[in-house]
């Protein structure tokens, strides 16, 4: 009896979407974090009459024929991106992507990698680096005399001295972008990294090239819809009874056979 099996696959189904909401409902207030979708796939099919087929009673073709599925199979987990609110903090190095783009960081192993989590912070040296300590590329570094730090939309970062008028150009912030932002492969920590799917990365300055431009003194909260995870985690929930419900038939209707005599 196949439909065990089937209702197994459902039930796997059903578990790996209830996975993928709770992931989304625990990083509800995780800045910049994208919302993840689960998609998934019929499985093959056991093909007993093919359609087309010709009739052997009187040599007609058959418009339909008989194709038996047996289940489904999760074909990706795909970042939904979008653009969360911009909530104001008053950081000067909290900083906002306001439209598309990465900030890009370095990792200790020498890699990059790429964030919209803006809550930038200073390094004991002064360098602008990440809640996690990844300095910021390209690497700026804030004297320890500076009395403010003013950061435009187009990334220039200029810094307050007391004993100047004028304010000092530290360096020019820069955000990626990518052919197919949803190849790109997550690491963790509001972190992500490029991918033969996603193609390179392109840089260039906030504000050109189709690129957002920076917000000094915000945060990009979550994307994620809470009205919308709890409807699927309803829905996958039921589709999981329901799975199980068709695996107690078809263990009844085994016993049953099982009783014959």
């Amino acid at each position: 009896m196949k439909a065990l099996q089937i209702a197994a696959t459902g039930m796997a189904a059903q578990q790996m979407k209830v996975d993928v909401v709770s992931n989304n409902l625990a990083n509800m207030s995780t800045t910049g974090y994208s919302p993840r979708r689960a998609d998934f796939a019929d499985l093959s099919y056991q093909q007993m009459v093919r359609p087309g087929s010709v009739s052997a009673s009187d040599g007609s073709m058959l418009p339909t024929g008989i194709q038996i599925g047996l289940g489904v199979r999760p074909a990706s987990v795909t970042i939904i991106p979008g653009q969360g609110s911009l909530d104001a903090t008053g950081g000067d190095l909290d900083v906002a992507i306001d439209g598309n783009g990465y900030i890009e960081v370095t990792l200790p192993n020498g890699t990059t990698a790429y964030t919209r989590d803006g809550a930038l912070k200073r390094s004991a040296d002064g360098l602008i680096v990440t809640s996690d300590g990844f300095p910021v590329v390209p690497g700026i570094t804030i004297p320890t005399d500076a009395r403010g730090l003013t950061i435009s939309p187009t990334g220039e970062v200029w810094a307050d001295f007391a004993d100047r008028v004028d304010p000092e150009l530290l360096g020019q912030l820069t955000l990626s972008t990518f052919a197919n932002e949803k190849g790109l492969e997550a690491l963790g920590s509001n972190l992500f990294a490029e991918s033969p799917a996603s193609g390179a990365a392109f840089s260039g300055q906030p504000g050109l090239d189709g690129l957002g431009t920076l917000r000094q003194g915000y945060l990009e909260s979550s994307s994620v819809d809470a009205v919308r995870e709890v409807t699927e985690l309803i829905k996958a929930q039921r589709g999981y009874e329901l799975n199980a419900k068709v695996i107690t038939a078809a263990d009844q209707m085994l016993a049953a056979t099982t009783q014959v005599r």
